[in-house]
């Protein structure tokens, strides 16, 4: 691991594989809520044609949030000094779930100039329901996890860890999604009902219309949070996005469809090389 000082003192922790410069374009993978830069360990083939840049966000990992406090904004000022303090340019930004919110805090301040592209997983413009919205959670689902968070944490992160795989997991991922439960519970609960709790109060919506980075929306085709037609709502909000479905996946299709997700992304760098025009596919 490597380490980096933010702005405010804290340490952010990342990897930063394969090899820099040569035309090479960098990749930085940002990950969801609770996990690490370990749950990209599939992505580890991507070295061998691109700059892989992986972080702990704060709270998460090797990357302790000071007083447990940490929130999408303050996790997205360190990506974009972290990126900048990297001299990255051309990168392409792949966020999973919560790793997806804060990118696109990311692509929305100065640090966008140094993106060329963006991948967004299984996520939502806002996690919480209300009467003019529904792509999201209900209130009460929200504050169901908000109170586990406080009065069960394992158990909550455990269960969660099963949650981001289709249902019902198949056998070969049994192992990983028992792995997955183990690392959530490891995590520090004071920093994730902190950034739990600034996800929740996130609208991205007004800040979608200005992401002009062509994006690739990547969504699970059985995944237990989010349905096609969240995706379908970012593909229209984004000027430049498609969507790929991946449909035997949940809400981790890095993980559970690896080989075709490490291809789809191979493939949207290529193309963004070329900047053609791009389409909704299924696999």
């Amino acid at each position: 691991m490597q380490h980096f000082i933010a702005s405010d003192g804290a340490c952010i922790a990342y990897r930063d594989t394969g090899v820099a410069g040569d035309g090479r374009v960098p990749i930085v993978l940002l990950h969801g809520l609770m996990a690490h830069g370990g749950f990209f360990r599939e992505q580890a083939p991507l070295a061998e044609d691109f700059r892989v840049v992986t972080i702990d966000l704060r709270g998460h990992g090797e990357s302790p949030a000071p007083d447990g406090k940490a929130s999408v904004e303050r996790i997205a000022a360190d990506v974009s000094d972290l990126v900048a303090a990297l001299g990255l340019l051309g990168a392409i930004g792949v966020g999973w779930s919560l790793g997806a919110t804060v990118l696109w805090h990311v692509l929305a301040g100065p640090a966008a100039s140094r993106f060329a592209g963006a991948v967004v997983i299984d996520m939502t413009a806002r996690v919480r329901n209300d009467d003019e919205w529904d792509l999201g959670l209900s209130p009460e689902a929200c504050e169901a996890r908000s109170q586990a968070i406080r009065d069960d944490f394992d158990g909550f992160a455990r269960n969660a860890g099963e949650g981001i795989f289709a249902e019902p997991v198949p056998a070969h991922l049994r192992g990983l999604a028992d792995w997955a439960g183990g690392e959530f519970a490891r995590s520090d609960p004071k920093a994730i009902a902190s950034v739990w709790a600034s996800l929740v109060r996130q609208d991205v919506r007004a800040l979608l219309k200005g992401i002009a980075h062509p994006t690739l929306i990547v969504h699970g085709g059985r995944s237990r949070l989010y349905g096609d037609d969240t995706a379908d709502h970012l593909v229209a909000a984004l000027p430049a996005a498609a969507a790929v479905r991946f449909g035997n996946s949940g809400h981790a299709p890095h993980l559970e469809e690896p080989e075709a997700f490490n291809r789809t992304l191979k493939d949207f760098a290529a193309r963004l090389s070329r900047a053609p025009t791009m389409e909704t596919t299924h696999r």
